[in-house]
């Protein structure tokens, strides 16, 4: 897999040059942790609240800050104060951002393990004897993942450790395309056990090896007799042995419930800092446009609030449509999965059908779900990554995806030194991944469309170029700007929210209805 390590090297040379970029406050949070795993015994990890950011990672994610910080004490031992609020010095910077790079080495592992898969499998196998550069698919695969914009931005720049989380997944989601059910079972647990957000698609994981492990399938259909106790007990404690080794010391010291309210903190508002472009950003967006209306025309008795543009977390209450309590989105977001779940149960459309359902749980989750991150966009295009050679349809929906998702971060990098950088990086991005599977696909630039695009698509995709010219370019010099400084924010997350729920439901029509799809 030679194509691998030369687009990891290459990538690795990128993400040096991006070492003195701007940084957002993740880089102090996991400073912080770093010091309260060094500096403080274990039973006070997630009690620490001398900063504002305290511990809310599962506890492996907690052991990882404390095994680095025993590497950044050679670096600068005063990154490992608690009471250094705020500490960055270049040999901590240099470090955390080192660190970065060096555990992406296991994102490289997961795509290598792919591709390796992608060689030898019959779904992935390629059916024609192009042996063109443009046509390596192990090389395009490498590059859409290895060098994906969201995590170059979101990791190397914004700061965060998503990378060799990412790798996790897609080695356990290869896992289970080769049947090491066991395995992928036992690697998704330990990614649970590093950061929880990856509860999202745990559905999928738990009905493909429910129905795919612990019975056998003839033909597609399910014989109830084939159920397997024995295997059941065998996952159930391999995934039970996981957690055990994260959560037991913190059972012992009778900590787990203060542990919980650190990772599941459900007084924060339903939409993050800024609207994350899901169902709810629309759901905001049609209410507060309604308050003005109605104030104008003095039809309704609120007034119009900054509040849910203010770029804050907190709570807040809608004017017009009905407030939205997390009740409701977890009611929305079980509703919106639940086709998914049907699916993958009752059709048992083999490795391809597991891949679906973990993408359409991301998609859910992150259209309907209470307080959703913007970069949880994430969890949806990487795994989707893994169907861009499956049919044409999912190429182009990873198009559409992809480009809107990755401009919905352009506000996590709102310095103006970052600007030309983030511009860059993803108009690269983005043109190799037009180019390399519209060759694949054998589709072509034009004038009226883009590369496995209809004109309309294209049309929209062309429209985040006038959008960012205006949010880059004209807004800041308007009078107004100062006055409604997060409207840029608003308007991002408004037109992207269309592109992703357009892509959610394309992705869901070909899921369910395409008689392609055979069962295994």
């Amino acid at each position: 897999m030679r194509e691998v390590w030369q687009v990891s090297l290459a990538v690795s040379c990128i993400k040096l040059l991006l070492i003195p970029s701007y940084h957002s406050t993740d880089f102090e949070v996991h400073r912080n942790w770093l010091a309260i795993t060094f500096s403080r015994p274990i039973e006070q990890w997630y009690y620490e609240k001398t900063s504002e950011w305290t511990l809310d990672y599962p506890p492996f994610f907690a052991w990882f800050e404390h095994f680095l910080a025993k590497v950044a004490y050679y670096f600068d031992r005063d990154m490992l104060n608690v009471e250094n609020l705020n500490y960055a010095s270049e040999a901590t910077v240099l470090f955390q951002r080192l660190s970065v790079i060096v555990t992406d080495f296991i994102l490289v592992l997961a795509v290598k393990k792919f591709c390796a898969y992608m060689k030898t499998s019959v779904w992935k196998k390629s059916k024609t004897s192009d042996e063109s550069l443009f046509n390596n698919k192990s090389l395009i695969f490498s590059v859409l993942v290895l060098c994906n914009f969201g995590l170059l931005i979101v990791d190397h720049i914004h700061f965060q450790y998503n990378g060799f989380m990412f790798g996790i997944l897609i080695w356990s989601m290869t896992c289970m395309l080769q049947d090491q059910f066991i395995w992928s079972a036992l690697w998704f647990a330990v990614l649970l056990n590093f950061k929880h957000i990856y509860l999202y698609i745990a559905p999928a994981y738990f009905i493909y090896l429910l129905r795919n492990y612990c019975f056998k399938a003839t033909g597609g259909s399910l014989q109830w007799s084939s159920f397997s106790p024995f295997r059941l007990i065998t996952l159930g404690f391999v995934v039970i042995y996981v957690f055990a080794l994260s959560f037991g010391p913190f059972i012992y010291l009778k900590q787990v419930p203060q542990v919980l309210s650190r990772l599941f903190p459900f007084k924060r508002g339903l939409c993050h800092a800024y609207w994350a472009p899901n169902f709810w950003a629309l759901y905001n967006f049609v209410d507060k446009t309604l308050t003005i209306v109605g104030s104008r025309l003095h039809l309704t008795t609120g007034t119009p609030s900054a509040v849910m543009t203010g770029g804050l977390v907190q709570e807040f209450h809608h004017v017009v449509l009905p407030s939205v309590p997390p009740v409701v989105t977890l009611l929305a977001t079980v509703t919106s999965i639940l086709p998914a779940m049907y699916y993958l149960w009752s059709k048992s459309k083999g490795p391809e059908g597991f891949v679906r359902a973990v993408v359409l749980c991301a998609f859910g989750s992150y259209l309907f779900g209470w307080h959703v991150h913007e970069k949880a966009i994430l969890i949806i295009i990487l795994p989707l990554c893994l169907l861009v050679f499956n049919k044409r349809e999912d190429a182009s929906i990873f198009l559409i995806l992809s480009t809107t998702g990755h401009y919905s971060l352009f506000p996590l990098l709102f310095t103006s030194a970052e600007t030309t950088t983030k511009i860059l990086l993803m108009l690269a991005y983005s043109v190799f991944a037009f180019s390399s599977l519209g060759y694949i696909y054998k589709s072509n630039w034009s004038w009226r469309s883009l590369p496995l695009l209809n004109s309309l698509e294209s049309l929209y995709i062309v429209g985040l170029i006038p959008l960012e010219v205006w949010n880059s370019a004209i807004f800041p010099f308007l009078d107004f700007s100062e006055q409604f400084p997060f409207l840029p924010l608003m308007l991002t997350s408004v037109y992207c929210s269309f592109g992703i729920v357009y892509s959610w439901i394309k992705f869901y029509k070909i899921t369910l209805f395409d008689r392609k799809l055979k069962s295994q």
